[in-house]
């Protein structure tokens, strides 16, 4: 039996970010930036409010308060991208054989990782224009956009790229690590 007759969560929106609505697809741009995402579910919606958007369930049961409520955080992640962006700082760690960071492209080379011969390739998935992904400094790598989602995806696919196996974490700490997650 429902506890609670609605749930209603308000997600503030500043005046030059616009919010378009079309059925289930929600597009929220500002200044050329633009994220858009499908929001379907039978009892939650996603509706204009005087200054924002608000996630609405009427009557809702547990499941449906737990969704309202990821929706929310979608949106304002959605809302912090497009007003802000987001951007993860990631940094190359060698010890004795210095590593060679490239993007070519849908991927990023690792040449020379504990001395291998072979390059290991992180997958970019996305394009420049979603994710950008930028080396500086030879040991310094920037992921920056919009939308959260891609931006750490990108960042993980990176780190991953450089996991060590059949190792001893402790001792062989080579790698490329996320330092930071921020605006």
């Amino acid at each position: 039996m429902p506890k609670l007759d609605q749930i209603a969560h308000k997600i503030d929106i500043s005046d030059d970010s616009s919010v378009n609505i079309d059925g289930y697809d929600v597009t929220i741009s500002n200044g050329g930036k633009t994220v858009s995402r499908e929001f379907r579910h039978p009892k939650v919606t996603v509706r204009n409010s005087q200054n924002g958007i608000e996630v609405f369930c009427n009557l809702p049961r547990r499941a449906d308060k737990a969704i309202a409520g990821t929706w929310a955080a979608h949106l304002r992640n959605m809302v912090r991208g497009v007003e802000e962006g987001f951007e993860y700082k990631l940094q190359a760690v060698y010890s004795h054989f210095p590593m060679t960071l490239k993007v070519e492209g849908d991927r990023m080379v690792i040449t020379n990782l504990f001395g291998e011969k072979v390059p290991r390739v992180a997958k970019l998935p996305w394009s420049p224009s979603e994710v950008e992904v930028k080396v500086q400094n030879k040991t310094d790598v920037t992921v920056s956009g919009v939308d959260r989602e891609k931006v750490g995806q990108t960042a993980a696919n990176i780190e991953r790229s450089c996991r060590i196996k059949k190792r001893d974490r402790r001792v062989f700490q080579d790698g490329i690590y996320i330092v930071s997650k921020g605006a």
